[in-house]
């Protein structure tokens, strides 16, 4: 059944103190959708769990902001089953994942397609599972589809990218193949990563995790390790003969970045076209990053987040390190960031070249407004719906589209 809620104007204070022009995006041409902002107190009020200082000024707790265009959101569906990716369908409807293998497809007014056949086996356990999807620019014509999966092997599970094709009575995938293993196998539960996106050149872009434990972090350093990178791979499953490392007889070619602890967003700036992710960090530190080829992010060197014990991350801990390069943005409390897109429609003006990002310890969808390749402004939308948001996508009209781990759909669009 489909349910509607009141819009979520949402910000943690109601205390208006300044009013500021924000334009959305940082080029020109975000200005010709110039949008004006209320500018609040930052959003988050929790003590952070460190003492550390920023970089730079607004690097954690930009001042607040609040969407001024009146818009509403309504549940699609409740009927999921531990939703992890979603993609939209050149007809609208959307193409999801759940997490212990499964593919579907859900219709505008919420109906469920039967699980999609023919995906290779996943290790469920833990963090792993069925991960991020996205379909081949050309999919209008030849219906190919990519993810990301926990593949289990001899030995443990590594993160996975596979491929196949969308049959045309869309009840199986044909012809699936995995074509990039992220090495070295390991025998654990955790941070895998998982998103896929294409680039503008038609390679993909793929995040894997450094899978968590004290003896495998630092392969998050290792270019001879594919764990705590982002790699950039061609169709088949090579490194992109462009990639920063192809030439070096040392490192793996398929790097793109490294020093990344577990990303599980990633994003292309609509104008820019550069690379954007977001990451966890440990007990504080969750990061937003804008990616260059080849840079080193800096994880475990540098972090501004604490061991989930409480403990201190190096000795001494550091979160600044010349040749290691600073989150765009960050987070303490963590937000848990988990999906990542630009909007890119004209419904909620203000909303143009925004940032949104699923939340899930956090338990709602962040608007960030971009100024710069600076975060300038940050929104909590939907936060009393008490919902872990694990992915987002933005629709065919316009409309942003949030699955979360309790199994909902949820439409966020213009109110009528």
């Amino acid at each position: 059944m489909k349910r509607t809620f009141p819009a979520f104007l949402l910000l943690s204070t109601a205390s208006l103190v300044a009013t500021s022009c924000n334009t959305n995006g940082a080029s020109k041409a975000s200005d010709d959708h110039a949008a004006t902002d209320s500018v609040y107190p930052p959003v988050e009020k929790n003590n952070p769990n460190t003492d550390y200082k920023p970089a730079f000024e607004g690097q954690t707790r930009a001042p607040g902001v609040k969407t001024q265009t009146p818009y509403e959101s309504e549940v699609v569906t409740d009927k999921l089953k531990s939703p992890w990716g979603i993609v939209a369908l050149p007809d609208g409807r959307l193409l999801i994942t759940e997490n212990e293998g499964n593919m579907r497809i859900v219709s505008d007014n919420g109906e469920l397609s039967e699980a999609i056949g023919g995906i290779p086996k996943v290790d469920a356990r833990g963090q792993g599972g069925l991960l991020g999807l996205t379909l081949d620019p050309n999919f209008a014509s030849n219906r190919m589809v990519y993810w990301v999966f926990s593949e289990p092997v001899s030995g443990g599970n590594h993160t996975a990218v596979a491929k196949g094709r969308l049959a045309d009575d869309e009840k199986s995938i044909e012809n699936a193949q995995v074509i990039y293993q992220a090495l070295p196998t390991y025998d654990g539960k955790q941070h895998y990563g998982g998103r896929i996106i294409f680039d503008k050149t038609g390679n993909l872009f793929v995040s894997t995790g450094e899978r968590s434990d004290l003896e495998t972090r630092p392969q998050a350093q290792d270019l001879k390790s594919a764990l705590g990178k982002i790699v950039r791979i061609t169709k088949d499953g090579q490194a992109a003969p462009d990639n920063p490392f192809a030439s070096d007889g040392e490192a793996r070619p398929e790097i793109y970045s490294y020093g990344n602890r577990n990303v599980q967003g990633l994003a292309l700036h609509p104008e820019t076209g550069d690379l954007w992710e977001t990451e966890f960090g440990p007990r504080g530190g969750d990061e937003l990053n804008r990616i260059e080829a080849g840079k080193n992010y800096g994880w475990p060197t540098i972090t501004y987040g604490l061991e989930y014990s409480g403990k201190e991350i190096g000795n001494p801990p550091i979160q600044q390190q010349e040749g290691l390069e600073q989150p765009v943005y960050y987070w303490d409390p963590v937000l848990s960031p988990s999906g990542l897109i630009f909007y890119t429609g004209d419904a909620i003006p203000e909303w143009k070249n925004n940032i949104f990002s699923g939340g899930l310890s956090s338990m709602h969808i962040a608007r960030l407004v971009i100024k710069d390749n600076k975060v300038v402004g940050e929104e909590r939308l939907l936060e009393k719906e008490g919902q872990r948001f694990r992915d987002v996508v933005q629709g065919k009209n316009g409309e942003i589209l949030a699955i979360t781990d309790g199994g909902r759909l949820y439409k966020i669009h213009k109110k009528i």
